[in-house]
């Protein structure tokens, strides 16, 4: 069985309004990641996301006034602090592949801060700056709202061809000078191709599928997976279903279906642009892979469906390994 780094979770947020900013994630079977289950799964890396709610979720499913940006961060920092303080033999931070390595080696799993939605950068590049001073290594451009960096995904054409605002381009090459994973889930088609003209080094799509097979605007075309492949960049599979099933009202997340969605990438771009990003605490529905004890599942029926255990072990952790070793700093 193969050991797994996953490329998104939003179990910070999931944990600090369940349980509050005193509370740690070790042990949590009402969410779908704790560290009990990461070190069962045999997890290498957790990617944990910093994703910024619409105020809609504060009132509707909370009943509680929306956090300020500043309190929401220092929330869900407070919670990856208090798992890492009280569990350091378990599982310890990394900011780049060396670090993923030596935790790895002293029997640690590594847990790297990341930023979904770049709506709290405000246009200002030394926010952006801070946020990487803070721990944070990857950032997801933009979620379903556009902000200083540009568009986001969506069912209309004039927003979907709308491409990087200025700061955007500027950030994009910026972050990848200091090492922050670029992160293009969520983003329109035109903010995807003027990513992929600035990239230098590779940039991921940390928890995206194909279109191909399941036709949402999050999903990846063809194109784009050959041409992120061509950067060396690499995509997470996602368990939500409606990105893996777009029959109307689908509830269903299958692990077929991840297979399904692995096979056609690798056709598309090759071995190496397929990874993990599962959305665990991000989605819901009938999820057959509910948490990362269930990635033994996964590689079997990898194994099943005929790749080999070389390209097991590259979708699991080799491929975003590789990636953080040429693009994270």
């Amino acid at each position: 069985m193969a050991y797994a780094i996953d490329m998104h979770c939003d179990t910070l947020m999931e944990t600090l309004y369940r349980h509050g900013e005193d509370a740690d994630f070790y042990d949590k079977p009402d969410q779908h990641l704790d560290v009990k289950r990461l070190i069962e799964g045999k997890t290498m890396a957790q990617f944990m996301a910093i994703f910024f709610p619409p105020d809609v979720f504060f009132r509707e499913y909370m009943h509680r006034e929306p956090a300020t940006e500043e309190e929401h961060i220092a929330g869900c920092v407070k919670v990856l602090k208090n798992t890492l303080e009280r569990y350091p033999e378990l599982v310890w931070q990394a900011y780049n592949a060396e670090d993923v390595e030596r935790n790895f080696r002293e029997g640690k799993t590594s847990l790297i801060l990341t930023m979904e939605d770049g709506v709290a950068v405000h246009g200002d590049m030394k926010k952006l700056d801070a946020f990487y001073d803070l721990g944070v290594r990857a950032l997801t451009l933009t979620w379903n709202f556009e902000n200083c960096f540009g568009a986001p995904n969506s069912l209309d054409p004039a927003i979907m061809n709308k491409g990087l605002t200025d700061f955007g381009k500027e950030a994009v090459k910026h972050m990848q000078d200091i090492g922050m994973l670029v992160d293009v889930s969520h983003v329109s088609d035109g903010v995807f191709w003027d990513v992929y003209r600035l990239a230098k080094v590779p940039f991921v799509a940390t928890h995206s599928n194909s279109r191909a097979l399941c036709n949402h605007t999050r999903n990846m075309t063809d194109d784009m997976i050959r041409a992120l492949a061509e950067k060396g960049g690499a995509m997470g599979l996602n368990i939500a279903p409606q990105f893996l099933d777009d029959t109307p009202e689908n509830k269903e997340s299958r692990i077929r279906d991840l297979v399904a969605m692995a096979r056609h990438e690798k056709e598309v771009g090759g071995i190496g642009v397929v990874a993990i990003g599962t959305d665990f605490d991000g989605t819901g529905g009938n999820l057959e892979l509910n948490g990362p004890d269930r990635m033994p599942a996964l590689c079997d029926a990898l194994i099943r469906d005929g790749f080999t255990a070389d390209e097991v072990d590259l979708i699991m952790y080799g491929n975003v390994l590789r990636v953080m070793h040429e693009a994270m700093k």
